[in-house]
């Protein structure tokens, strides 16, 4: 009875925000209340839970998601994701075109939401496909699908952050990083491959329309900031998280382990890569150091309340006793670690394709498989980073009609709704069912 109850709330969540488009914030505190009352818990301790849930996640990645929110803002209006994506360019010249595309969405994505990263992007895209003489939809693919891989994979993407702190992961957020980089090369290869087989027979419009110039696209957007200073923002704070990590490891208590471990903290590490991100400022004064500044906390606002009230409704699920019930079923081939893993990737799978948002698909499927993971023995940096893979595998398929990011790739390239179905949703497909066999022959390699 207690599963069908999770069950219910879960179908409520896709129920309220698919058909209803009520907020998924609104939609998770709703499920939490009818989890914790349905299940028979204690009035009061259900607003217990919710309000320790929705603190708890919140004082382990809040600051991190407003951080990494902050940075991606700055990346984006100083013009510095278009300084990575020419550096990319220049190392890769333009012989292959779309995978130089699925590069540059690899690196920026991972501060900037991916619909960010393809709108800032679209010129340039365009721009390239007129100089390659490639087609446009499958410079979109690639762009779309190199942008998608680290958005549901690495952090400081939110939903990441969020799942590693719905599973009490946060303490390995370095190897989560790491991990992360390493699974979505696989992802961004399939992306690729697609762009060039698919995408290439596709007519758009904008194949036929007049695209500026790759240099009238650079000097159109002014003067933009060096390399290093343009990938500094990004590179630091995986550095000094890596850093602590290793620190970490040693065991040791003395003064330098314990300030490196300092500053590898995820608040720590991404306060320092939002100060190097003001080095990106074209000036100081009250447009860039409030207004965008505050531009960028109210992107992360709705992020922030969608985290909370999952971890409200993760804690709800694991005090309502299925840790209990788990412990007395025979999970039979469960126990083996690798073929869990195609637990929260069906899971997430269902929520994305049902609502359409990769970070509700990561944040509700973390909230739901937490309780099993000590039950199962999953556990340490490794096991935890493969769980937070497995979610994010599962949060990318599939991209389609109730997705954001399939309008602003559709909308944005000039494809016609069938030929994005072909292209972009067949893309994130193959991506989501990549990164789940890759996710798994890690553990079964190395755990």
């Amino acid at each position: 009875m207690l599963f069908f109850v999770i069950l219910v709330g879960v179908l409520l969540v896709v129920l309220l925000t698919a058909v209803f488009k009520l907020h998924p914030f609104l939609a998770l505190l709703i499920s939490a209340f009818f989890v914790g009352i349905a299940s028979g818990m204690p009035l009061l301790t259900v607003v217990e839970n919710v309000n320790a849930g929705f603190g708890g996640l919140m004082t382990s990645i809040g600051i991190v998601i407003v951080a990494g929110t902050i940075i991606g803002v700055i990346l984006e209006k100083s013009g510095a994701a278009y300084r990575m994506a020419e550096v990319v360019l220049r190392i890769l010249g333009e012989k292959r075109p779309q995978l130089a595309m699925s590069i540059i969405g690899y690196i920026v994505s991972i501060p900037v939401f991916c619909d960010s990263g393809f709108i800032i992007l679209s010129s340039l895209k365009k721009s390239l496909a007129k100089r390659a003489k490639v087609k446009v939809a499958s410079m979109a693919v690639a762009l779309s699908t190199g942008l998608y891989a680290t958005h549901t994979l690495v952090p400081p993407t939110p939903g990441p952050i969020a799942a590693a702190g719905n599973i009490g992961a946060t303490d390995y957020l370095g190897t989560i990083i790491l991990v992360g980089l390493f699974v979505a090369i696989p992802a961004v290869i399939v992306g690729y491959i697609w762009a060039v087989k698919v995408g290439t027979k596709i007519d758009v419009e904008a194949d036929h329309e007049e695209a500026l110039d790759y240099e009238e696209v650079i000097k159109s957007f002014g003067k933009m900031p060096s390399t290093f200073k343009a990938f500094l923002p990004i590179v630091l704070p995986i550095v000094l998280i890596g850093i602590g990590s290793v620190a970490a490891l040693t065991g040791s208590d003395s003064g330098l382990t314990q300030f490196l471990q300092f500053l590898g903290a995820p608040t720590v590490a991404l306060l320092f890569g939002v100060f190097a991100a003001f080095l990106l400022l074209p000036e100081i004064n009250e447009t860039t150091l409030s207004g965008w500044i505050g531009e960028a906390l109210k992107e992360a606002a709705p992020i922030l309340l969608i985290t909370g009230a999952g971890g409200a409704f993760g804690t709800v699920i694991k005090n309502s006793g299925v840790a209990d019930q788990l412990q007395q079923m025979d999970l039979g081939a469960l126990a083996n670690g690798a073929w869990f893993l195609l637990v929260p990737f069906l899971i997430a799978a269902a929520l994305k394709t049902a609502q359409g948002s990769s970070t509700a698909a990561l944040v509700i499927t973390s909230s739901l498989i937490a309780p099993m993971l000590p039950t199962l023995g999953i556990e340490g940096a490794l096991p935890l980073a493969l769980v937070v893979m497995a979610v994010g595998a599962g949060a990318m398929t599939v991209s389609h009609v109730n997705d954001s990011f399939f309008w602003v790739v559709t909308q944005f390239s000039g494809m016609k709704v069938t030929d994005a179905y072909k292209a972009q949703t067949m893309a994130t497909l193959l991506q989501g069912v990549t990164t789940i066999i890759v996710t798994m022959i890690i553990w079964f390699i190395l755990v």
